[in-house]
């Protein structure tokens, strides 16, 4: 039987960034999910109108509120309404949760890679904050691509620490200071991101898809089993 449509209704909206936001919802009988799983978002219009969308969920489940990651896509049709326009305390409705390949399962204890591009970071930042709630889960690395500072999502939830170990690649602006200096991941930025890791352990890839299916060849091309990696692409 295939998944229900719900009604969900908007709690809080946050600022990530100058084009990117988180939506707290509350749905009504949300059944739970995994860090790293999606819902769609449909929007019906008063004329009838409707508009399906895929978000992925940016935090762990916690009773019945999720937390998505919109980012605001220019002229788009429906991102930059739920980014700005939706009004808090509207209703939605959403359909999920999506997708049982792309999941970290709190608990699991080998250390992990997490390949992040832009927006990609949303589902890697809900398996990074289940992990910090998990008592036994594994080391975290994670390599995140974005153009510059001003980009970052989650600052809250990726500073290094506690089992995290965080890398920018920054592609069109680099801060004062930074020894890379701005460019895309390269076959050297992931040797360093995997040294060291087991080569059973498992790497997250997500973002554009330009972006992952180039990560995903750099990555083999290093000697990482195919079968370790996965991937969510968009666009």
């Amino acid at each position: 039987m295939g998944l229900t449509w719900r009604g969900a209704r908007l709690v809080e909206r946050r600022p990530q960034n100058a084009t990117a936001r988180t939506l707290v919802l509350g749905v009504p009988g949300w059944p739970g999910h995994l860090p790293g799983q999606h819902v769609d978002v449909r929007l019906t219009a008063d004329d009838g109108y409707q508009a399906v969308r895929s978000y992925s969920l940016a935090a762990p489940a916690e009773g019945e509120r999720i937390e998505l990651g919109v980012q605001c896509v220019p002229d788009g049709e429906v991102s930059p309404y739920l980014a700005d326009g939706l009004p808090v305390g509207a209703q939605v409705e959403v359909r999920g949760p999506l997708g049982n390949w792309f999941v970290w399962r709190p608990g699991r204890t080998e250390p992990v890679l997490l390949v992040a591009g832009g927006s990609g970071v949303v589902p890697l930042a809900a398996m990074v904050r289940a992990r910090r709630r998990s008592l036994n889960g594994g080391d975290f690395r994670l390599l995140y691509s974005v153009r510059g500072p001003d980009d970052i999502w989650y600052r809250e939830h990726l500073a290094d620490g506690d089992g995290l170990d965080v890398r920018f690649v920054y592609t069109r602006e680099a801060p004062p200071g930074d020894p890379r200096g701005p460019g895309r991941v390269t076959a050297g930025d992931l040797a360093d991101a995997t040294d060291g890791l087991p080569p059973t352990s498992a790497v997250y890839v997500c973002g554009p898809t330009g972006f992952v299916e180039t990560v995903g060849d750099l990555l083999t091309g290093l000697g990482r089993d195919p079968a370790t990696i996965r991937t969510e692409r968009f666009g």
